[in-house]
C-alpha cells in the first residue's frame, strides 16, 4: 500500500531537499485553506459563545493565510525561472496554461453539471449571452482581480496567479532585470512591495495581497546570495508570527506586512538549511499533500 501512495504522490527530486521542503510548505497552506472551508461549514453546528466556538473563529482566521503562503511561492518559482536565463514567451505561457487549466477545467465541468442538476444553487446569470459572457470570464479567470463572483468560489486567487504570471515576464523584460546588480533588484522590489503597502494604506489596497508575490521574489534573491544558514527554529517562530498577525491584526497593509515578514522568513528558513524547520516541511505526509494541493484546493 505505501509504494502504492508513493507512485501517486512522490515526486523524484534527485535528493533536492529545497524542493522537498517545498512541497511541505505547499501541503501546510492547502490545510490552512482547508481549515477556512471546514469551519465555515461545520459553524451552523456550533452554539455562538463556546470554547469550541471561539477556537473555530480562530482557525478560521489563520486559515486565509494559506493562499498568501502560496502566492508567495509562485512568486519564488515562477520569477526564478525568468531570472536566471530569458525564456521564451510562447513555451513558457503553455508551460502555465497546463499548470493552471486541466484541474480548473475539470473542477468547472463538475459545477456545471450541478448547476444543471441544482439550479437553485446555480450561479449561472439568466439568459444565453449573460451566461456565456459570465463563463467567458470565469475562463480567462478574471474573477478576482474584476468584480466577479467566481463560479468556483477558491478560483478568484487563480486570477491573482494569472496577473502575475504575465506581468513578471513583462517587468523583468522591460526593466532588463537580468542586467542588474543582485543588491538593486533586491532594492527595487523592496521599494515596490513598499510602494504597495502604502497605497493600500492609502485607501487603493483591494489588491494589497499581489504583494505577497514580491516575498517570494526577494526570497529568490535572498537564497541566491552566499550567507549563513539561520537557526533552524526561526523559521517556525516566523509561521507563528505570521499566523497570529492574520488573526489579530486587523485587515489591511499591516497585516500583510506582517505577514510578508513573516512567510519570507519561514520559507528561507525552509530552503536554507537542514534545522527543524526544513525537517518539518520535508515530512513525508505533509509533502504528499503539498504534490497534490492544486486539484485538492479546488475540488474541496
Amino acid at each position: 500500500m505505501l509504494r502504492g501512495l508513493r507512485a501517486l504522490f512522490e515526486v523524484g527530486h534527485g535528493g533536492h531537499r529545497q524542493i522537498r521542503s517545498m512541497e511541505g510548505l505547499r501541503g501546510l497552506a492547502v490545510f490552512l485553506v482547508f481549515l477556512v472551508h471546514f469551519v465555515t461549514l461545520a459553524e451552523p453546528w456550533l452554539q455562538p459563545g463556546t470554547l469550541v466556538w471561539s477556537a473555530a473563529g480562530h482557525l478560521r482566521a489563520v486559515g486565509h493565510a494559506g493562499v498568501d503562503l502560496f502566492f508567495v511561492l509562485s512568486g519564488y518559482l515562477i520569477y526564478g525561472t525568468l531570472i536566471v536565463k530569458p525564456r521564451p514567451l510562447l513555451p513558457y505561457a503553455l508551460r502555465r496554461a497546463q499548470r493552471i487549466y486541466p484541474a480548473f477545467l475539470a473542477v468547472l465541468a463538475l459545477y456545471l453539471i450541478l448547476s444543471w442538476l441544482f439550479p437553485g444553487e446555480s450561479k449561472l446569470p439568466s439568459g444565453v449571452l449573460a451566461t456565456g459572457a459570465y463563463l467567458t470570464a470565469n475562463l480567462l479567470l478574471l474573477p478576482g482581480l474584476f468584480p466577479i463572483e467566481p463560479i468556483i468560489t477558491v478560483a478568484w486567487s487563480l486570477s491573482y496567479e494569472a496577473f502575475y504570471y504575465v506581468a513578471v515576464p513583462l517587468v523583468i523584460g522591460l526593466l532588463r532585470l537580468r542586467r542588474w546588480p543582485r543588491s538593486s533588484r533586491i532594492v527595487f522590489f523592496l521599494v515596490l512591495a513598499f510602494t504597495g503597502l502604502v497605497w493600500a494604506h492609502l485607501g487603493s489596497g483591494s489588491h494589497v495581497r499581489l504583494v505577497m508575490f514580491v516575498a517570494g521574489i526577494l526570497l529568490f534573491e535572498a537564497l541566491a546570495r552566499e550567507s549563513r544558514a539561520w537557526p533552524g527554529w526561526l523559521g517556525l517562530l516566523a509561521l507563528a508570527l505570521a499566523l497570529t498577525a492574520f488573526d489579530q491584526v486587523p485587515a489591511g497593509p499591516l497585516r500583510y506586512a506582517v505577514l510578508l515578514l513573516g512567510f519570507f522568513l519561514l520559507c528561507y528558513s525552509a530552503f536554507s538549511g537542514a534545522g527543524m524547520t526544513a525537517r518539518v516541511f520535508c515530512w513525508t505526509p505533509l509533502r504528499w499533500l503539498g504534490n497534490m494541493s492544486y486539484s485538492y484546493y479546488l475540488i474541496h
